[in-house]
């Protein structure tokens, strides 16, 4: 929901202690809805860390590739690297503890939806960003060059860089999307089958009838 998902027709399918809330309840959902948001996320702060933070263009990417560990890597690995790291993180780290961190501050039996969504989606960026940028810090750097002062102090710069990306994309961009997208998706997998023929649809008469 947040505050722009009227602009996506969400409305809240879930409940959790009595109040509507646009989250997966099933490890097979969280596991999708994970999926579909690391997609956005992963391919969005790539292009921006690599185009952005380090001023590198299209151009030179494709001709030269990313620096990684010291050693030229195409973008698609990158991303790919970057998706695996991500999902993983996601679904072992970040969707539990931001839940249980944001339900410690906002009790949804006390707070609106949109209060306790935009609490969850918060807390999972004060975790997620900090973690991929530790990881993208690690990724980007040759480590045989760089002291722990100098990798601490790129990895702060790279938290700097991220982080209000990170939090008004989600807030006001990515989360609503991705739960339009997952709303859409649960209405294809919980379509009722359809009814079998009753006598009456057939024009049979009942045989008490005739």
């Amino acid at each position: 929901m947040c505050f722009f998902a009227a602009f996506f027709k969400c409305k809240p399918c879930h409940s959790m202690k009595g109040v509507d809330v646009a989250m997966p309840t099933t490890r097979w959902q969280k596991m999708i809805f994970a999926f579909i948001t690391v997609v956005i996320t992963v391919h969005l702060f790539v292009f921006y860390n690599l185009s952005f933070v380090n001023g590198l263009s299209l151009a030179q990417l494709e001709e030269s590739g990313v620096p990684v560990f010291g050693h030229a890597c195409k973008v698609w690995m990158i991303v790919l690297i970057e998706f695996i790291c991500a999902y993983c993180l996601e679904i072992l780290v970040g969707s539990p503890a931001s839940l249980k961190l944001a339900l410690k501050a906002v009790g949804p039996d006390e707070h609106r939806p949109y209060i306790v969504e935009t609490a969850i989606i918060s807390a999972t960026v004060c975790i997620m960003c900090p973690a991929m940028s530790f990881i993208a810090t690690w990724l980007y750097n040759d480590l045989s060059t760089i002291t722990f002062a100098g990798f601490l102090a790129a990895w702060l710069k790279t938290v700097m860089h991220n982080f209000p990306l990170a939090f008004f994309s989600q807030l006001f961009f990515i989360q609503p999307l991705v739960r339009a997208v997952y709303r859409l998706l649960e209405k294809l997998w919980t379509r009722p089958a359809p009814c079998a023929e009753r006598p009456s649809d057939t024009g049979a008469v009942p045989e008490g009838s005739r």
